[in-house]
């Protein structure tokens, strides 16, 4: 439990007086529930009819032992938050493991095909010493003797795009440049993924992850790997760097092994909005913010009324807060869904209520009430 969240309730109760205090309302506003993850698109699927597989005969040999991460991925930036981003799916393991690169105020970069990681670190130290995507790419690929089974997009911090693909990738296999953005692939199906790739990147609305889905799902609907799924990653960072490093990833999912890892990329990305709604409530109480402490929190237990520890939390805020007549129902299913919650109110005091009358008084009527 994130230390600011003791701090919410210490400041509640503290800050509002006796439990017959008013508070303020406890209300869910509509723009503060989690996103849907972008408009509804078709269902991914793994299962190819017929029609989408298109044959293809075979060219050159590789000219590197090494394993292919045949894939499709794309890296992008916001041209409105100025936020980087990549994500990626393939028929391999742990696909993000090696695919995916960003870092704040930077770039993004993602090597497939026969990847090489080098790729991804280099590229991003030169694009921090200030070297245009492009450049960057340019200079790469031209010192490296296994080029022609590299696949590479990298986009800079000023949205600057580059893509590669190399000339033994393995068919199909293609790219496209656009206005802030590089998608790539190989290993596809047939050759209508890329630019199915690019017209869903282009005509989604909403924040970065949602358009670099769309981007992935939309590979998928067109035939998709070759191979299947099995892996999928999306990470997300901030267009600027700050003092706070861990605070300038704003995503960073992976689906290491799934029969339908964009299906669980999407509920992992829903979920993640649910506790950027809790990390906000925390940020709101170290600001003193209580009202959008409690309306974040709210958030959070509205979108994910599943998941009992965070309907506990809010109804603890609640209590304390003085709704205590509006926070039994809530200790009620909790309690009954798993009974864990009740010893843990038990154990309250000192860390989160105070000791003393109020906090006795408190949990014996959480306790006697709400059981």
């Amino acid at each position: 439990m994130a230390r600011s969240r003791w701090l919410l309730l210490l400041l509640v109760l503290v800050g509002s007086g006796c439990a017959g205090d008013r508070a303020p309302e406890w209300a869910v506003p509509a723009a503060a529930a989690p996103s849907s993850s972008g408009p509804a698109r078709a269902p991914a699927t793994c299962t190819r009819d017929v029609g989408q597989m298109q044959t293809y005969a075979p060219g050159g040999a590789p000219v590197d032992p090494k394993r292919p991460v045949h894939t499709y991925s794309i890296v992008a930036r916001d041209a409105v938050t100025g936020d980087l981003g990549v994500a990626v799916q393939s028929h391999w393991f742990a696909v993000g493991n090696g695919v995916l690169w960003a870092e704040p105020g930077v770039g993004a970069v993602a090597s497939q095909s026969f990847a090489e990681p080098e790729y991804g670190r280099r590229g991003l130290e030169q694009l921090r010493g200030g070297a245009a995507a492009p450049d960057v790419l340019a200079a790469l690929v031209a010192e490296d003797a296994g080029r022609d089974v590299r696949q590479v997009g990298i986009v800079d911090a000023s949205g600057r795009a580059s893509a590669h693909t190399g000339a033994s990738c393995i068919a199909f296999a293609g790219h496209h440049v656009g206005d802030g953005y590089a998608v790539q692939a190989n290993l596809m199906a047939n050759d209508r993924v890329v630019p199915a790739m690019a017209k869903a990147y282009e005509s989604t609305p909403g924040e970065l992850a949602d358009r670099l889905l769309a981007a992935l799902d939309a590979a998928q609907e067109a035939g998709g790997d070759a191979r299947g799924c099995q892996s999928a990653a999306i990470r997300v960072v901030k267009g600027a760097a700050s003092a706070k490093p861990t605070h300038d990833v704003k995503v960073d999912l992976r689906v290491d092994d799934a029969a339908d890892p964009l299906g669980e990329l999407r509920r992992l990305l829903a979920m993640a909005r649910v506790y950027d709604h809790m990390n906000a409530g925390d940020a709101a109480v170290t600001r003193g913010d209580v009202a959008a402490a409690r309306d974040h929190y709210a958030a959070a237990a509205k979108a994910a009324p599943h998941i009992a520890e965070i309907r506990y939390w809010q109804a603890i805020g609640l209590a304390s807060a003085g709704q205590v007549e509006e926070s039994l129902p809530i200790f009620r299913g909790v309690f009954v869904e798993d009974r864990r919650w009740v010893e843990v109110t038990r154990r309250l005091q000192p860390g989160v209520l105070p000791v003393g009358p109020r906090g006795d008084e408190l949990i014996r009527t959480i306790l006697t009430q709400a059981r």
